[in-house]
């Protein structure tokens, strides 16, 4: 008998990874029965972009931060069919806060009861997955490519991470218990998502070089966002890749369980001025190197243009509510792609070891334009342009 997924964020940029590799079988068709996908925002199977199958259920409007403890427990219980056969948890909520200190308790406390609820709700419970993005002041440029056996981040930076205090949280709760957990550490997760994300870089693209092209015309030359960083080297990490290494991971407790993975498409590191052309091709434009400073950022010419954008959703059918609204206004985009200005390769002699003979790489075309592609698809961005 196959177990039960509970995927926490399924419709964020890695959950929806993982649902998408749990839907098509993934490792085998028999390794789950029944894949739980928790959203925040409605989400019916039609719009997920996920195949078609009769193992999915999918709730969502939990919150997880609402009342005691023994109340979501009671709420979970009625609202997730079947939680009591849980097996294996995929915990990739998060929720984003400017001021350190609270977002370091708020997520914290996410994970804690969650993880909590689960263990109590679960006497199948086996082993919780967790990722985390972490990156942010960087003091180990002299360490590249970067390993996981590199130390802690030093003080003060250390502090303002909510990554530490959750790692020390699963291994507190986990102590003692028959479950097992990792984690996964990515660095840009490239990817689809249904709702509208705002940390999704994909997502800004996809609409940024749609409305660059309507506007300016195919073949049309597009400044990449930023300068210093044109030339860095970084490993992306596209979603299927972590969602079907997490799930093979999880189901490896042997040799997973405790451990961290860098996580990423290929071992070779690659740059923007790689990736760009690529990137823009896809949108039948030209991406340039910023020889007389950067180009447009995605997000703000997305802003500045939108009622032209608003016009394209008429004209070629497609679905609202990214921009324009009070979720659509982000720095994301400048933030990963300009201010991430800084060498950091990682090291995936680990990843692809404990995956083996399974082992997966993939390279541009198939991370960001098979993530246009589900945009497409989507209805999210134009199939084609007139």
């Amino acid at each position: 008998m196959g177990g039960h997924a509970l995927v926490f964020g399924a419709s964020g940029i890695t959950g929806w990874g993982v649902i998408n590799a749990l839907l098509s079988d993934y490792p085998t068709p028999d390794a789950f029965d029944r894949v739980t996908a928790l959203t925040n925002r409605p989400l019916v199977a039609e719009d997920s972009g996920w195949p078609a199958s009769k193992k999915l259920n999918i709730v969502s409007g939990l919150d997880l931060l609402s009342g005691e403890q023994a109340v979501l427990e009671e709420c979970m219980r009625k609202q997730v069919p079947q939680i009591d056969t849980v097996s294996h948890v995929y915990f990739f909520a998060y929720i984003y806060n400017a001021d350190n200190e609270t977002e370091i308790r708020i997520n914290v406390d996410l994970l804690r009861r969650a993880v909590t609820a689960v263990d109590k709700l679960s006497d199948k419970l086996a082993f919780v997955t967790y990722g985390v993005h972490l990156l942010d002041k960087f003091p180990f440029a002299d360490k590249l490519p970067l390993a996981e056996s590199l130390p802690d981040i030093p003080e003060p930076f250390k502090s303002k991470l909510f990554y530490y205090p959750q790692v020390e949280l699963l291994k507190r709760l986990s102590a003692g218990k028959a479950w097992k957990w990792c984690d996964v550490i990515p660095d840009i997760v490239v990817g689809f998502v249904p709702n509208n994300n705002a940390y999704c870089l994909a997502q800004w693209l996809a609409l940024y070089l749609s409305l660059y092209r309507e506007i300016n015309g195919p073949g049309a030359e597009v400044v990449f966002p930023g300068t210093k960083s044109w030339t860095i080297k970084s490993n992306d990490s596209n979603q299927d890749i972590i969602g079907r290494f997490a799930v093979y991971a999880s189901l490896h407790p042997e040799w997973s369980a405790g451990e961290r993975y860098n996580v990423a498409d290929n071992a070779q590191w690659s740059t923007w001025s790689v990736k760009w052309p690529i990137i823009c091709e896809y949108f039948g434009l030209k991406g340039v190197a910023p020889t007389d400073g950067p180009g447009p950022d995605p997000s703000v010419y997305i802003q500045e243009n939108k009622e032209k954008w608003f016009e394209m959703e008429k004209k070629y059918g497609l679905k609202g509510g990214r921009v324009g609204n009070d979720r659509s206004l982000t720095i994301v985009s400048n933030f990963l792609m300009n201010q991430f200005d800084f060498d950091r390769q990682v090291d995936l002699t680990k990843m692809h070891a404990a995956w083996g003979s399974a082992k997966e790489e993939t390279d541009v075309q198939g991370a960001w334009h098979v993530a246009f592609d589900r945009f497409r698809a989507a209805s999210i961005i134009p199939s084609s342009f007139t």
